[in-house]
């Protein structure tokens, strides 16, 4: 083999390597995904209400109404629809609102669904405008309408559905139009998990992937995962691969600090990216308040991503505050940082 068709091959074979990693990753998410309502922990109001749902829908042998499920992410809400679907005894259609572009790629989703079957919408809020009013008929009549030909001969069809159930998932509900909102028949928040509820879920996932957790390690990967079900999977799957390569396998405690100390994670789930969003607040903008833009501008960072993936977390724990103005963050947050507050004192008008 030539040395040209050797590097020419290298890259290849590194990203060959890369998306069978991926998609490893992804079958583990998977294995690891509660598939039965007794296998879902936390949430339990918004578990309670579904369940009195499903119970009465199947009482009627009627479809379950649209589900809107809001929240952070990684707590659940891709979960939950394949858990109703599974509750409901239907089949499951996922896609995503970035991946349907046109109207028409709701046509061939929508009239392959039968009788109560569940039409699964992640990212929600992602949908455009022209595909969310396409939904509206599809929604409250189960009817669609569409278009053949342009022009003089163009000509609407209208098209009968099977009942089915759409569920969406947004992680922000506020960019939902009204009347999207309002054709939902049933609306749940998700908030982040208690400590308690993310060591029962960092244990059963430790007896699936054979880790011997013990009740301390268990509760320091859970403090750690921002009360995120998804980060405390990947932490412990983390804490796995250094006690394997450093500590002969053993998990504890201390393998676990350390673990998650070489990962940047700090005592209470702060990772690199949440410390320097707090230090730009603290010592380039004086603690604030600061516009999400220019936030942005100065970390080299999507708006997007401070704002669905830091801030949540950061508001609930209260290092940081949203205001008029901006953000601004909290002596918390200062003293978490260990630097001084740099706010400056309000200015009295009289």
């Amino acid at each position: 083999m030539s040395s040209d068709k050797a590097r020419e091959e290298g890259p290849l074979r590194e990203k060959l390597v890369v998306a069978q990693e991926a998609e490893e990753d992804a079958i583990l998410n998977l294995s690891l995904r509660p598939a039965k309502v007794g296998d879902f922990v936390g949430q339990k109001d918004v578990v309670d209400n579904v369940l009195i749902a499903i119970a009465a829908a199947k009482g009627r042998k009627e479809p379950l109404e649209h589900v809107l499920f809001s929240g952070p992410p990684g707590l659940g809400k891709t979960t939950l629809a394949h858990i109703i679907a599974a509750e409901m005894g239907t089949k499951i259609t996922a896609t995503s609102g970035p991946a349907i572009e046109r109207a028409g790629d709701l046509i061939g989703i929508l009239t392959n669904l039968g009788e109560g079957d569940i039409l699964f919408i992640d990212e929600i809020h992602r949908l455009s405008k022209v595909v969310e009013e396409f939904l509206y008929p599809a929604m409250e009549n189960y009817q669609i309408d569409f278009t053949i030909d342009k022009g003089p001969y163009a000509k609407t069809i209208k098209f009968n559905l099977k009942r089915f159930t759409l569920i969406g998932a947004t992680t922000r509900s506020g960019l939902l139009s009204a009347p999207m909102r309002g054709r939902f028949g049933m609306h749940y928040t998700l908030d982040f998990y208690s400590p308690e509820d993310l060591v029962r879920i960092v244990k059963r996932s430790a007896d699936i992937l054979k880790i011997g957790l013990d009740k301390e390690s268990a509760a320091e990967i859970s403090r750690r995962a921002r009360g995120t079900p998804r980060i405390a999977n990947r932490l412990l799957r983390r804490v796995r691969d250094y006690a394997e390569v450093k500590n002969g396998g053993k998990v504890d405690a201390n393998t676990v600090d350390r673990a998650l100390a070489m990962l940047g994670i700090d005592n209470i789930g702060l990772d690199a990216l949440d410390r320097k969003v707090l230090k730009a607040v603290i010592e380039t903008y004086k603690g604030g308040p600061v516009g999400i833009e220019s936030l942005a501008a100065t970390l080299n960072e999507e708006p997007d991503t401070i704002s669905d993936v830091v801030e949540p977390f950061l508001l609930k724990i209260g290092f940081l505050k949203r205001t008029p103005r901006g953000r601004e963050a909290t002596d918390a947050a200062c003293e978490h940082m260990k630097v001084p507050s740099k706010k400056e004192p309000r200015k009295e008008l009289f």
